[in-house]
């Protein structure tokens, strides 16, 4: 390997590109981040938070500080021709550690922002990328800062993390299939005098006597009082047909927030006073933009040693709050494999499965979310439970992944999302764990589940070969049943006592066997412990 200036660089510092930042960071790597913008917009563009992304965050680091700026999401009131006509509440199995949040965008970039910069590295703002070009080697990319000076800076790999309008994706010359919804809708961050439940959202249309919506009103809630992010069809005064303005960016995608249009207060009550359920006045509004939907998605999200990931990948309308949510697991799926491969430590295709894995998630949620655009949740013809999780992200898997080794059993399966579990005690510890207080995001952990003394030898030979095929980059628990005692001469591994058969239950376990959970918390291989050769041989796909 050639000398670089950095591992590598991160384009674009909304939420992305500072997750992926902020995990490679967390491993070691040496990372740089640069972000055309000179300051961080203060605009509520994303801001439903799903309690998957919860869960990341959790193992980040920074949830504690993400839920000290959010509100809760409780639920949905839907109102139709000025009638109640449903009440989704936004509930989850006790099993799932989180509930669903609202975090207005600019919130969300400054908890990962502090995060990243707590880790020893700062967004280069007012810094953007002209161009870059990559050999077998490296990226040599050219930049130019806030005075207008240019330079080179070459890196192992770059991250395109830079939006709808991505230059590293333009770059690359990636497709970007898709079309544009006619309809121009408009945001504004308000506050109301009305006294609708605390931690609902708000959707109220008007329907023609053939069904179809010819007035629109969505209003979810921030932090404040009384105070919501309100979505809308733009009035003819606003529209592009109306202004001459345009609409379409230079490269042909029509999507995201428009200059120049921005709706005032008036506009806003208008709409209030046709569809709001209470009769209310609009105050305080702190910003309001036009802004335009596409559906696209790239033919692939890498080539060679340049990536993209979130909206330079995957764009859609805003339904279930699937976009931002969607990039931030594009960006936590990506950073662990990067680390490894920065150092020297990852199988040959361990990048490559970036793409396998979520390219396949980008389709489903393109295709979803333009369903539940044009005809309704209420069209899902899933229960309510499912989808529910569905948008919750609960659901996202890799079941044909290259790295997941199947072996059609019980539930959870390799590729589908670890569940977790309380109950769990540890010597020292004066109360009970739940697992995901052990599953840290940093590394690989096989969990060993023995339910009887005879059974413990062949764990320790498993957690030997686990070791040796991931060259130590792993941490290994044992999980004993009640009274169940470690037998073998080999001293334990940390051992964690399933008290309450919690684990058991959750995982389907049955005695003597081993399961491989990947950093980003999906299951990798279930098996037996006494098959440790078919553990060493699951880890190889992903480790060298």
């Amino acid at each position: 390997m050639s000398e670089t200036d950095v591992d590598v660089l991160v384009v674009g510092a909304g939420p992305v590109g500072l997750t992926a930042a902020a995990e490679l960071c967390r491993r070691g790597v040496d990372c740089r981040v640069v972000d055309r913008l000179t300051e961080r917009m203060p605009y509520a563009k994303a801001v439903g938070v799903q309690p998957r992304t919860l869960e990341i965050w959790a193992a980040m680091g920074v949830l504690r500080r993400a839920l000290d700026a959010a509100v809760p999401m409780s639920g949905q009131l839907m109102y139709v021709n000025g009638e109640q006509a449903a009440r989704l509440e936004l509930t989850l199995p006790p099993d799932i550690p989180y509930g669903f949040a609202a975090l207005p965008q600019y919130e969300t970039e400054r908890v990962l922002a502090e995060h990243l910069a707590g880790l020893g590295t700062r967004v280069e703002r007012g810094t953007e990328l002209l161009s870059f070009a990559q050999d077998p080697e490296r990226v040599t990319a050219r930049l130019r800062n806030a005075s207008g000076t240019e330079r080179e800076v070459t890196a192992r790999y770059l991250v395109g993390c830079d939006g709808a309008h991505s230059v590293v994706r333009k770059g690359l010359g990636l497709s970007f299939e898709g079309d544009a919804f006619p309809e121009e809708y408009m945001l504004g961050d308000v506050e109301v005098d009305w006294d609708m439940p605390r931690g609902y959202g708000v959707r109220s249309l008007h329907q023609t006597d053939d069904g179809s919506t010819d007035d629109l009103l969505v209003c979810i809630p921030l932090p404040g009082r009384n105070r919501y992010r309100m979505s809308m069809l733009v009035p003819p005064e606003l529209s592009a047909a109306g202004t001459g303005a345009g609409g379409t960016a230079d490269d042909g995608v029509t999507h995201g927030l428009e200059a120049g249009r921005a709706p005032e207060l008036h506009h806003i009550q208008a709409v209030l006073d046709r569809l709001s359920p209470q009769r209310t006045t609009a105050s305080a509004l702190r910003w309001s933009s036009v802004f335009r939907i596409s559906h696209r998605i790239v033919d692939r999200y890498a080539d060679g040693r340049v990536m993209v990931a979130g909206d330079a990948a995957h764009i859609h309308p805003p339904t279930g709050a699937q976009g931002m949510n969607t990039g931030i697991q594009d960006a936590y799926n990506l950073a662990w494999k990067l680390a490894l491969a920065v150092g020297g430590e990852a199988s040959e295709g361990l990048v490559a499965s970036y793409d396998a894995e979520r390219r396949p998630v980008g389709e489903e949620v393109v295709g979803r979310t333009v369903r539940h655009a044009r005809a309704g949740f209420e069209a899902d013809p899933n229960d309510v439970s499912t989808i529910i999780r569905r948008e919750a992200q609960l659901l996202v898997g890799y079941p044909d992944s290259p790295i997941v080794s199947p072996d059609g059993g019980s539930s959870p399966a390799p590729g589908e999302r670890v569940p977790d579990c309380g109950g769990l005690e540890r010597d020292v510890m004066t109360f009970p764990l739940r697992l995901f207080d052990v599953l840290d995001g940093a590394r690989h952990t096989v969990l060993l589940y023995a339910d009887a003394d005879a059974q413990t030898p062949e764990l320790a030979a498993c957690a030997t070969a686990a070791r040796e095929a991931a060259h130590g980059k792993v941490d290994v628990y044992a999980v004993l049943a009640p009274g169940t005692r470690w037998t073998a001469r080999e001293v334990p591994p940390p051992v964690l006592r399933d008290a309450s058969g919690e684990f058991r239950d959750a995982y389907g376990a049955f005695g003597g066997e081993a399961f491989v959970v990947r950093p980003d918390g999906y299951l990798g291989l279930r098996g037996a412990a006494a098959q440790a050769a078919r553990v060493s041989d699951h880890l190889r796909l992903t480790f060298a």
